[in-house]
């Protein structure tokens, strides 16, 4: 038990630690090194922030895939189907719901219409649209919730509050959470790993897998396609494994000197960078290689399709990624809010569908057919969803009120749907969850009590779910 009569898992920062103070980091390569190093070899070695950690229950996950389709994908013509939508279309909304407030004001557009065909799926008898037919063919894998809700009405602070739990920026997200609490399995990867499938482009960039208050060594690591996934991780052709060695050696000597400033924690900074990059040096270009893999493995992602090709790599990294060891893994897909349909709907998400579709599908029967699907929890969704009303005629707006996630394995019992929204999916009505109830459930399907995971930031103690979420556990 630690100060605060919190267990292992509540870890907390206090003053008098090394940990308080290597959260004066600075961000750059240092903060990917000090994201997964125990400094095994190190004369200055200190506890290793990302060792594993102890769990409050016995965890029913042991690593994430969170495939967020920045923009907002529409519920109501994805998973959630609206009879009494299309019954009403070209009509204004009824007096019996409430007004919605969007961004440009309040809303009067007319109701617009799904045009999905609908079919129900799988043992379960989960209804898809005909816009995700490969996704269909996993729901009994799958616990749909279309109750979900939040705050945000921009992208902007939708993307923000669904990555760190506040509308505002600042806070750690998720992904730091989960690394903070429980540490990482590999300590030559990092512990959380960020894909765009176009990189750059996310609303909010890095700040959406930063660390927030905490140590730079819990924020999100970037790994990209190309020659360099993991950016100033290269070796020049001219540097031996031996000659460098020999130079980190003579480094740490010159550290070892400086021992007795204890209070200048960048010289143990220094040294796990130099250890962590001399390691990924050796294991993260296996990691991202996708040599091993078979066509057949390949084509299950759509890598075979220039359509599904970009995507599909990034998630077939993932399955590596996971396998390995790595405890979070964020897939971006739409970056640069392209699901944001506030115009032409039917072929904004016609092409993102085709896009993401057979990749998502093939991650899940990969997993699932390696047996990595039992511990490891897939979420989909975006930061919220679209309105029933109408925009610029063919278009949707902005629907944080009411829209659908799900979530699959990691113990979650598939072919289930929990909560609904009104009949014409504006609000979450039955069951809803808000975003700090996803991110409490999340932790807890780890085996966190979201309660319990505390960080003490300037004398206040802090918590992934800011005191409001409770664990939804009717998905097990």
């Amino acid at each position: 038990m630690n100060r605060l009569g919190i267990p292992p898992c509540g870890r907390l920062n206090f003053a008098s630690t090394r940990r308080d103070f290597l959260c004066q980091l600075g961000s750059g390569f240092g903060s990917v090194a000090l994201a997964s190093l125990l400094a095994k070899d190190s004369a200055l070695a200190v506890d290793n922030p990302l060792q594993p950690g102890h769990t409050h229950h016995p965890p029913r996950a042991k690593s994430v895939i969170f495939v967020f389709l920045e923009g907002g994908p529409s519920h109501i013509d994805l998973f959630d189907p609206k009879p009494k939508l299309n019954e009403l279309a070209g009509k204004p909304l009824p007096d019996s719901f409430d007004a919605v407030i969007t961004p440009m004001g309040e809303y009067d557009a007319p109701l617009l219409a799904s045009r999905r065909k609908w079919k129900r799926h799988g043992q379960s008898g989960t209804w898809v649209s005909d816009w995700l037919p490969h996704i269909a063919t996993c729901v009994d894998d799958i616990a749909v919730i279309r109750s979900c809700w939040g705050n945000g009405l921009n992208h902007s602070n939708g993307v923000c509050q669904m990555n760190t739990g506040s509308i505002v920026g600042g806070r750690p997200s998720l992904g730091s959470w989960v690394t903070y609490g429980l540490g990482s399995e590999n300590d030559s990867l990092p512990g959380f790993v960020v894909m765009e499938d176009t990189p750059g482009k996310v609303v909010n960039g890095p700040r959406n897998w930063s660390g927030g208050f905490m140590p730079a060594t819990y924020q999100g690591v970037s790994v990209y396609s190309g020659d360099e996934p993991i950016k100033n991780l290269q070796m020049p052709s001219s540097l031996t494994d031996r000659r460098q060695r020999s130079k980190l050696d003579l480094l740490n000597q010159f550290n070892r000197s400086f021992a007795e400033h204890r209070s200048q924690s960048e010289l143990d900074a220094r040294i796990e960078s130099m250890e962590l990059a001399f390691r990924m040096q050796a294991e993260a270009p296996t990691a991202v290689s996708l040599a091993d893999e078979t066509e057949r493995t390949q084509a299950l992602y759509g890598m075979d399709d220039e359509k599904t090709a970009v995507f599909g790599r990034n998630c077939l990294l993932a399955r590596r990624l996971v396998e390995r060891g790595v405890r979070f893994v964020q897939l971006y897909h739409g970056a640069g809010s392209r699901w944001d349909a506030h115009k032409g709907i039917e072929g904004n998400h016609s092409g993102l569908c085709r896009s993401s579709d057979k990749p998502v599908a093939g991650l899940l029967k990969d997993l699932k057919q390696r047996g990595l699907l039992d511990d490891t929890l897939v979420i989909w969704g975006g930061e919220f969803g679209r309105t029933p009303m109408s925009e610029k005629g063919d278009g949707r707006d902005h629907n944080p009120y009411g829209f659908t996630m799900w979530m699959a394995g990691g113990g979650v019992r598939g072919g289930a749907t929990h909560g609904s929204t009104d009949e014409i999916g504006l609000h979450a009505v039955e069951d809803r969850l808000h975003i700090h109830d996803l991110h409490a459930t999340i932790l807890w399907l780890m085996g966190v009590d979201p309660m319990k995971l505390v960080y003490l930031h300037k004398g206040r103690p802090e918590r992934a779910n800011l005191n409001e979420g409770l664990p939804f556990k009717k998905l097990v």
